[in-house]
């Protein structure tokens, strides 16, 4: 027994061609938007296919709603279409466009992590490397006096104004929109709180951010960073030298290795150890808890710390006691020269 007549044969197989053809018509062929260049398209992070279907369709591209979901739903694209920046090109079907977004080209979202402490020299290193970032545009940026005053910044430099945490950033990012979101960062994180402190302690942000950058220079352990702050903050109230090695290594401008008497020397505002006060800006990018330090430092009458060798440091109220902890340190570098 024959499972289906002869007509009806032609009927089921006219109608799978005519299914095939409309499928073919409707997802397959050039969906008919007008556009002259590339659309730049953002997916943004965590955005539902309802979201992007609308703005598709607000900036043109779609025709019709519906056939863009179904085309989602064909390839099993709902949850594969990743946060990206795209250049939507002409002549693209439904099923092209989907798969646009689940395989690009795209500039993709990427996780960037600024350390504390790190320079400019070294975000825009790394920014280069992370997301392929115009390393001299942004160096160029964050000096370019006209550039700082539109962010209200009255600064020489974004030496320790691009405040260290974890970013999201695009690929191929404009060195401008990263320095803002670096910038804005600080800004969010300076509240009302920190302000009031720093004007209680009578200094500026900029001389916040300068002692913290030196702190960030002295110790990795945030909870050193209280204790070396209230050295700085003591030496300046008794208007003492900061005596500080890292700002003469940010004035001596080489990588970074020990310094020796004739270093001291060098005429350089950020040489600590010839000119008194801090120095004329930061020397680095300080994190969130070197900047609090700096704002909060530990009720203490230190006025002297020196390395212990283990990489922490040991503090002294009196100079003789400085110079009784500084023989200790010398004669642990001693044992370690003859391991």
């Amino acid at each position: 027994m024959k499972l289906l007549t002869r007509n009806q044969f032609f009927i089921v197989v006219a109608s799978f061609f005519i299914f095939l053809g409309v499928g073919y018509y409707l997802f397959f062929l050039p969906i008919g938007y007008n556009i002259k260049e590339p659309l730049r398209f953002e997916i943004k992070k965590g955005e539902s296919i309802n979201s992007i279907t609308e703005r598709l369709y607000a900036n043109g591209i779609l025709k019709n709603r519906l056939l863009f979901k179904i085309a989602v739903f064909i390839y099993g694209a709902e949850r594969n279409i990743k946060a990206a920046r795209y250049k939507i090109g002409k002549n693209l079907s439904y099923l092209d466009l989907v798969e646009l977004f689940v395989f690009g080209p795209a500039d993709y979202l990427k996780k960037v992590r600024i350390f504390d402490g790190s320079t400019i020299n070294n975000i825009a290193q790394s920014l280069s490397q992370e997301i392929k970032i115009d390393s001299s545009e942004f160096l160029s940026l964050t000096s370019d006096l006209n550039f700082l005053r539109s962010l209200n910044l009255n600064t020489n430099s974004l030496e320790g104004y691009l405040l260290p945490d974890d970013y999201e950033l695009y690929e191929n990012s404009s060195s401008k929109e990263v320095i803002l979101i670096f910038v804005n960062n600080l800004k969010e994180f300076w509240n009302d709180s920190l302000d009031n402190q720093a004007k209680n302690l009578k200094l500026t942000q900029h001389e916040v951010l300068t002692l913290a950058s030196i702190i960030e220079g002295e110790t990795n352990y945030p909870d050193e960073m209280k204790l070396i702050s209230a050295v700085y903050h003591n030496r300046l109230k008794k208007g003492m030298k900061l005596q500080s090695d890292p700002t003469v290594q940010y004035a001596l401008n080489r990588p970074w290795k020990r310094l020796y008497y004739t270093d001291l020397k060098i005429d350089s505002p950020y040489n600590t150890y010839k000119y008194y006060g801090l120095p004329p800006g930061p020397i680095n990018n300080p994190g969130k808890e070197a900047i609090i330090a700096a704002l909060y430092p530990a009720d203490v009458d230190y006025l002297f710390f020196v390395a212990d060798g283990s990489g922490k440091h040991k503090f002294g109220k009196t100079y003789k006691e400085h110079l009784d902890n500084v023989k200790e340190y010398r004669k642990w570098l001693k044992t370690k020269k003859s391991d």
